[in-house]
Parts: structure tokens; C-alpha cells; sequence
């Protein structure tokens, strides 16, 4: 590959660059390439280079330029935010918190004491309204960006050395950076199914099922984990017959308590969701209008045909790394795809860090965080910190659930000796006035020191409730700590501190 330095201020020639920052050309020169016929700058040196703007690079971008670092940041998507901003957590909540509006006003009001006349689905608004949300947010990262003097770039970034990144610009060139630290947070991207083609439109992952243009009549949603169930309800309030298949014997997924995921299953069911559990699909064919999958109990047995107009995909997410040439350095991953990190998120090469879901732990957006600040300070100060038994789950369904720390079944396995308490919001004056008493808080402590291990929530305002568990948790409370803290009457989070006050004693209210 030739490359030649020419002036800027060369005359107008088919050679010229059709731009040229000088935020990003100090020399006055810019980088001709001949194998794209593009332009790329003339690498220049960083404190820190971050691939990827999900969640966990725009923290760590934001902290670091905080920090008084010069640090640039590669997103390839256009625009910031990644998954959870463009097509994950916040055009889902938007959804889920709209048709839950929409299913309230049809079925919820009379008993209120609201008549509501002629109500109608307008589908192209909803989108509308969701994408206005995305769009707000995304702007907002990047005026955080220019108040942080983070310098963004948008593009595919690739390893081209060890403290070398290139990037192929969106507009077109390429770029290349020299870095004394790089930062891996290139996200994740949903597991595909063996058999079924994604089109976006009859199978679709969590990006189709956010962006469908109708209703479909049937959908089955393939993966009872929190995707699939915060999905499934959202086109099940708006009108569409979902069936939910689940390979193992219960709904939430491993980590979700297992007397939590029996009510919220006996919930969902009544507002008219559909589950196979301890099933598993065998194959699907969407070669004609819908699509047929072939599914059996898990355990083997007779197979049956379901139909749907809508299938959604939703069972995990992997760990994306393609194309960023770990191969030019040396890097691996494991088995799970993921790269491979110690304590402080160093690689074998301990400039090169990696934060988010393209390594360990859950796939969450508040732990990508978390790891995108400690990891600057790891750099910055020698010492970071993230509490992993710590880290909350939320599924936004109605009602909500929320948990942290761990759960009955693990205690069982370690062999910990353990005391349970629970509050159900049928006993809450906040919760009956509102008329939402379904679900219940619930503690699971340590049976000899009362220290909190575990809190589980279903019932409204599980989210934000959570937490205060996840704040106990982290400073090593009991659950009398909790049980003799006051909390304001009528409000829900009084059956959070009853739970408390049941788990060392007895609730006051039940």
C-alpha cells in the first residue's frame, strides 16, 4: 500500500482530500491511501482509544475525558449509545410503557371510575414516540462528548498494531490512531437459531420485534428470558396472541428467584400471554406467508406444528468481536467468544482493556457502566471498583420485576443456611389505592448474622424499588437494618421494609 503526505494547501486535484479536520491533522498534512482511494489521517497519539460507543465506551469516554484525558472514541453504528440506546433497553421501555397505557385504558378504567370512549391503536405514532426518545438521547451523549472534549469518531475500528487502531470512516478514508491505553466495548449482538433466518421482518431478533410495522396476529417468542417476556408483552397488550417457548422449566431465566418467576408466569397468563415450558424447538420453515416451528417437550415426546405470522428469537446474546483484529495482536477469546480479562479488565497485553458485554459477567447496561468508570480509574489511579454480587436485574413487564444478590436454588447449592421473609402488595395501602396488588417483596438472609444475600421483587415499581436492595447489599445490611429504617406512608416501598421486618421477625401489616 503507497501512502503520500500532501499539503493542505494543495491545489484542487482528483488527489485532494474532500476534508481534513485540523482537530485531527496538527501537521497540516493529511494521509492519502491508495488502495480505497480514501484519506486517512496521520495517526496521532492518544492517553486512550475506546472501540465501540455502547453503554460501556461512552462512560468510559465521559469519565475519562472528566479525568483530563485525551481519548477518542470509535463507534461504527453513526450513533452513539449502542444496542441498549438504538435498539435495546430504551426503545423497548418506550414501547412497554406506551402499550401498557394503551392495554390500561382498554381494560383498566371502567373499574376506576373513567369512561373512555372509541380508543385506537395508532402503531406508526408509537414508533414515532419511541424514536424521538432514541433520538434525544443519542444527541445527548454527544453533547456530552463536546463538553468532555471527547473526540468522536464515527467508523469501524480494527487493531493494526498494539497501540494502533484504523478505522474505516462512515464517510469514507480510513483513520489511524495511536493509543497508550485501548478499551475493547464492542458490545454484544443476539444469538442467532440454528435453521431460522433473520429477515427482521417474520423472524426478527429484539432490533425487528421494536420496529414492526403491524400487529401480527400470532407471534411466538422463542426464549422466556427477560427479552423475550419484555417483548412478548408488549405485542400481547396490542393485540397479538403470544406463545412463549422455554427449553428449561421456568420463565425469567436462571437468576430470577424461582417462587418470583411462578407469579409473574400466573400473571402474564392472565393478561393473556401463552407459555410452553420445558420445550424445545426442533426446526422452523419460513419459507411461505408465516412461519411453522416444530416443537417437543424438552424431556422428548410426541412433536407438534406452531404457527405464527411472527417468530421472535430472543434466546441470549454472544459477545461481538468480528472484524476487530484481534488476530493482528495476539488476542483470543474463550469458548463463549468472549476476550479474556483479569481483575483490573487487562488483556495478556495490559494496555489493551476490555469493559461490557464482549467479556465476562451479565449482559446488562448498568454493569457496562460500572466497568467503563472503574476501568478509567484503574488506569487513571491504579484502583477501581465494581461490586459483581451487587449488580440489579429488571425486567419492565407489568408489573415489574426486580432482583439482586442471589437467589433460593443458589443458596441450596452452596450449601448456605438461609432465612426467608416476604410482604405481599395485596397488603399495602399504597398498592391497594392504586388498585396494583399483584406480586410481593421478598428477602432471603444469611440464618445466623441476618446480613441481606438476596432480594426479589414483583409488583409495581420493582425498578425503582430494587434499588434500595441493591444499596443494602452493598453496604452489608441486615434485614433489621432495613426493618428499622422508616419509610414514607402510603408508599409501595413499605412492603419492602414489612419484607424485612418478616425475614428477622414478623411484618406488622400481614
Amino acid at each position: 500500500m503507497i501512502r503520500t503526505l500532501i499539503p493542505r494547501s494543495a491545489s484542487r486535484s482528483a488527489t485532494r482530500p474532500l476534508s481534513c479536520s485540523s482537530t485531527l491533522q496538527p501537521t497540516g498534512f493529511c494521509l492519502y491511501t491508495s488502495r480505497n482511494r480514501g484519506y486517512a489521517t496521520e495517526a496521532s497519539e492518544h492517553d486512550l482509544i475506546i472501540i465501540g460507543g455502547g453503554v460501556a465506551g461512552y462512560v468510559a469516554a465521559i469519565k475519562a475525558g472528566q479525568e483530563g484525558m485525551k481519548v477518542a472514541c470509535i463507534e461504527k453504528r453513526g450513533a452513539l449509545g449502542g444496542t441498549c440506546l438504538n435498539v435495546g433497553c430504551i426503545p423497548s421501555k418506550s414501547l412497554l410503557n406506551n402499550s401498557h397505557m394503551y392495554h390500561q385504558i382498554l381494560h383498566d378504567t371502567k373499574k376506576r371510575g373513567i369512561d373512555v370512549g372509541d380508543v385506537k391503536l395508532n402503531l406508526k405514532q408509537m414508533m414515532a414516540a419511541k424514536n424521538t426518545s432514541v433520538d434525544g438521547l443519542t444527541k445527548g451523549v454527544e453533547f456530552l462528548f463536546k463538553k468532555n472534549k471527547v473526540e468522536y469518531i464515527k467508523g469501524a475500528g480494527a487493531f493494526s498494531g498494539e497501540h494502533e487502531v484504523t478505522v474505516n470512516l462512515i464517510d469514507g478514508g480510513e483513520q489511524t490512531l495511536r493509543g497508550k491505553n485501548i478499551f475493547v466495548a464492542t458490545g454484544s449482538e443476539a444469538t442467532p437459531f440454528p435453521g431460522l433466518t433473520i429477515d427482521e421482518k417474520k423472524v426478527v431478533t429484539s432490533t425487528g420485534a421494536i420496529a414492526l410495522e403491524s400487529v401480527p396476529k400470532k407471534m411466538v417468542v422463542i426464549g422466556g428470558g427477560i427479552i423475550g417476556l419484555e417483548m412478548g408483552s408488549v405485542w400481547s397488550r396490542l393485540g397479538s396472541e403470544v406463545t412463549v417457548v422455554e427449553f428449561l422449566g421456568q420463565i425469567g431465566g436462571p437468576g430470577m428467584d424461582a417462587e418470583i418467576s411462578k407469579t409473574t408466569k400466573k400473571i402474564l397468563e392472565k393478561q393473556g400471554m401463552k407459555f410452553k415450558l420445558g420445550t424445545k424447538v426442533l426446526k422452523g420453515d419460513s419459507s411461505g406467508d408465516g412461519v411453522k416451528l416444530e416443537v417437543e417437550a424438552a424431556k422428548g415426546g410426541k412433536a407438534e406444528t406452531l404457527d405464527a405470522d411472527v417468530v421472535l428469537v430472543a434466546i441470549g446474546r454472544r459477545p461481538y468481536t468480528a472484524g476487530l483484529g484481534l488476530e493482528n495482536i495476539g488476542l483470543d477469546v474463550d469458548n463463549k467468544g468472549r476476550l479474556i480479562i483479569d481483575e483490573q479488565y487487562r488483556t495478556k497485553l495490559p494496555h489493551i482493556r476490555v469493559i461490557g458485554d464482549c467479556t465476562f459477567g451479565p449482559m446488562l447496561a448498568h454493569k457496562a457502566e460500572e466497568e467503563g468508570v472503574a476501568a478509567v480509574e484503574f488506569v487513571k489511579k491504579g484502583y477501581g471498583h465494581v461490586n459483581y454480587n451487587a449488580i440489579p436485574s429488571v425486567m419492565y413487564t407489568h408489573p415489574e420485576v426486580a432482583w439482586v444478590g442471589q437467589n433460593e436454588a443458589e443458596l441450596k447449592e452452596q450449601g448456605v443456611k438461609y432465612k426467608v421473609g416476604s410482604f405481599p402488595f395485596s397488603a399495602n395501602s399504597r398498592a391497594k389505592t392504586n388498585l396494583e396488588t399483584e406480586g410481593m417483596v421478598k428477602f432471603v438472609a444469611d440464618a445466623e448474622t441476618d446480613r441481606i444475600l438476596g432480594i426479589h421483587i414483583v409488583g409495581p415499581n420493582a425498578g425503582e424499588m430494587i434499588a434500595e436492595g441493591v444499596l443494602a447489599i452493598e453496604y452489608g445490611a441486615s434485614s433489621e437494618d432495613v426493618g428499622r429504617t422508616s419509610h414514607a406512608h402510603p408508599t409501595l416501598a413499605e412492603a419492602f421494609k414489612e419484607a424485612a421486618m418478616a425475614t428477622y421477625g414478623k411484618a406488622i401489616h400481614y
